[in-house]
């Protein structure tokens, strides 16, 4: 059950991400809680809690601050894509400083791009965000795919990498698909 939901949440994202800031706002949120959760290694009803605090705390606080709204969106994104790669490309005896560290750089870095490039960088955070969120749903919905949601090293971490980038390309040709008018691009060559 507990990853058929983030596998929703990541889809939402992933394909959807850019045609709602609302929506993206809190699978953003939601998807951060319950991958924050899921390295701390708390149980199911927590991280459920944990996740829906987190998308109605990231939601308000970007509520609030709308104007900002494109830096915050990027910074929770960011957070999203820098949990998972911590989880892809760390061996089981995960380092919690560098795990944070790389969270935390990523998701400034991702807020000062949002907030440079509006539009196309959250195409491209909330494609990738989602996509780590469909990764670890899957892993955690279908047992023989596992290795999606935690990758031992090597063979399992590469396809877990690969896989992840073909999920967020299928979803950035996506919403460029779908909301070509939320990204300022002209019909003729949104269909390319």
């Amino acid at each position: 059950m507990s990853g058929i939901a983030i596998l929703l949440v990541g889809a939402v994202l992933c394909f959807a991400g850019v045609g709602s800031l609302h929506v993206a706002v809190l699978a953003s949120g939601f998807g951060l809680g319950w991958l924050v959760s899921d390295l701390l290694s708390l149980s199911l009803g927590t991280t459920f809690l944990v996740a829906a605090i987190g998308a109605v705390v990231v939601w308000a606080a970007t509520t609030l601050v709308f104007k900002f709204a494109a830096f915050f969106i990027g910074i929770i994104a960011g957070a999203v894509i820098g949990a998972k790669l911590s989880r892809v490309l760390q061996p089981d005896d995960a380092s919690w400083i560098l795990s944070g560290s790389v969270i935390v750089a990523l998701a400034v870095a991702c807020g000062f791009v949002a907030d440079r490039y509006r539009a196309r960088a959250l195409l491209w955070l909330t494609a990738l965000g989602g996509a780590s969120l469909v990764l670890t749903g899957l892993g955690l919905a279908v047992p023989p795919l596992g290795f999606l949601e935690d990758p031992n090293e090597g063979t399992q971490q590469f396809f877990a990498t690969l896989i992840w980038i073909v999920v967020a390309a299928a979803g950035w040709l996506t919403q460029r698909r779908l909301f070509p008018e939320k990204l300022r691009i002209d019909d003729n060559r949104a269909r390319r």
